[in-house]
C-alpha cells in the first residue's frame, strides 16, 4: 500500500509539472508569434516598396467581422500601387508549410465579402518557407516573404 501511495503521489507531481511546462511552452509560442509580427511590421513595407511598388506605411493587427464571427488578421494595411488603392492582408507563421497556406486561403475567402470589393494583396511572412508552400501559394497569388528578405 505504501508503494502504491508513493507512486500515486509521484504521478500527481508529474502531471502538475507537465501542466506547468505546457503553460510555459504556450506562453513562449505566443511571445515568438508576436515577435515575428513585430519583425514583419518593419520588414514588409520596405519589401513591398522595393519588389511590388506598393506603398504602405502601417501594418497592424486587425479583426474583421464575417457573419458575426471575428477573423484575426496579423498584418493589415492600406496602401497604393501605381496610384490605385490596395489592401494588404498578411499572415505570420514561424514556419510556412502547405497546410498553413491552405488555412490562409480559407481566411481570404471568408473575408473577401467583408472587404467589399477592395483589391487585396495577400502575403505570408515567416522565418522558414518550406518548398511545399511555394507551389500552392503561387497558384493562389499569395506572396511568401521570409524574415531575412531584403
Amino acid at each position: 500500500e505504501k508503494t502504491v501511495a508513493e507512486l500515486a503521489e509521484a504521478q500527481k507531481r508529474t502531471q502538475e509539472t507537465v501542466a506547468e511546462l505546457s503553460k510555459a511552452v504556450g506562453s513562449l509560442s505566443a511571445t515568438i508569434g508576436f515577435g515575428l509580427e513585430d519583425i514583419a511590421r518593419v520588414v514588409v513595407p520596405g519589401w513591398l516598396s522595393r519588389h511590388e511598388n506598393i506603398m504602405v506605411y502601417d501594418l497592424e493587427r486587425r479583426f474583421i467581422e464575417v457573419n458575426g464571427n471575428l477573423i484575426e488578421i496579423n498584418l493589415y494595411g492600406e496602401g497604393t500601387k501605381n496610384g490605385k488603392k490596395v489592401t494588404i492582408i498578411g499572415e505570420c507563421k514561424t514556419r510556412i508549410y502547405e497546410s498553413e497556406v491552405k488555412k490562409f486561403i480559407k481566411v481570404l475567402k471568408n473575408i473577401k465579402d467583408a472587404l467589399k470589393g477592395k483589391e487585396i494583396y495577400p502575403l505570408m511572412f515567416g522565418f522558414l518557407i518550406h518548398p511545399s508552400a511555394e507551389r500552392i501559394a503561387k497558384e493562389h497569388r499569395i506572396t511568401l516573404i521570409v524574415s531575412y528578405a531584403r
